[in-house]
């Protein structure tokens, strides 16, 4: 070889096909993106199409809205009364461009809960959030397990609220204008590129304007593959039991709170 020539460059190692994955086991355990595989300095086809279709699927769960109507439906199935109202928000675009309307009520939602009623103990509120379908697949299915619950305990719980174009701190005033003692809002997560249809609960003792976000608890993750609606009600009945045992909520709740709770009836669910 001599001086003008230039110095070869090993090949990078290439994997072995016929050497199985040793990553591959943990794909069982998480629907986090591992064990993809190699294919030149790039992914394999298959893993970049699921990618494209994941973003996808995140995409139409936040622009996807929420079948207010069905949603009613089904509340009116199971006997309980429930209200519609929308935030400030007037249409989707505005909502994502503008968090801070999703936080108000619309004028015309303010008077139809100023409307005399008799105080409840809990309000549970049900927003669309950033994902619909969350809502859709597992909204109804948590209240299912959690209302019984809180009857059985004696605690009075107010029409479920419907909302549409929904923050989670729309829950605040809804909670002050019906002078709920403690909120449980039902929202839709930010879809990730792993679930698009994630709800999560946000619980606060005392609802009103001005609450800010360490004085909420929240339980995320409720899904298919992820928390079990049942085990989410179950750590929302408990969390509430603790809440009204203390009279605060967030970051000042005690934090030995028990999956679940002798004061309410459990479904075994751990």
């Amino acid at each position: 070889m001599t001086e003008s020539e230039p110095v070869p460059l090993p090949s990078p190692a290439q994997p072995d096909p016929a050497q199985p994955d040793r990553w591959a086991h943990l794909r069982r355990h998480t629907d986090a993106r591992i064990a993809l595989g190699h294919a030149g300095s790039g992914l394999p086809t298959a893993a970049h199409l699921a990618f494209q279709a994941a973003h996808a699927q995140a995409r139409d769960a936040v622009h996807t809205p929420l079948d207010a109507a069905a949603l009613l439906a089904a509340l009116a199935e199971r006997g309980w009364p429930a209200v519609p109202v929308t935030s400030a928000a007037p249409d989707r675009a505005a909502y994502l461009k503008r968090p801070d309307l999703g936080r108000q009520l619309s004028e015309e939602s303010q008077r139809r809960l100023s409307e005399p009623v008799r105080a409840p103990d809990v309000v549970l509120v049900v927003g669309d959030g950033l994902s619909g379908t969350a809502v859709q697949a597992n909204a109804v299915a948590v209240l299912d397990s959690l209302i019984p619950k809180l009857q059985a305990a004696g605690l009075r719980v107010g029409p479920v609220v419907v909302a549409e174009q929904a923050r989670v701190a729309l829950g605040d005033p809804v909670g002050a204008l019906l002078q709920a003692r403690a909120s449980v809002v039902l929202i839709g997560e930010r879809p990730g590129l792993s679930a698009a249809d994630s709800l999560g609960l946000y619980l606060t003792w005392e609802p009103r304007p001005g609450r800010v976000d360490s004085e909420r608890n929240c339980i995320s993750n409720v899904r298919v593959g992820g928390l079990a609606t049942t085990a989410a009600a179950a750590q929302a009945a408990a969390l509430l039991t603790a809440m009204f045992a203390q009279r605060r909520s967030g970051i000042l709740l005690d934090s030995a709170v028990p999956a679940t709770s002798p004061a309410l009836p459990s479904d075994g669910v751990p």
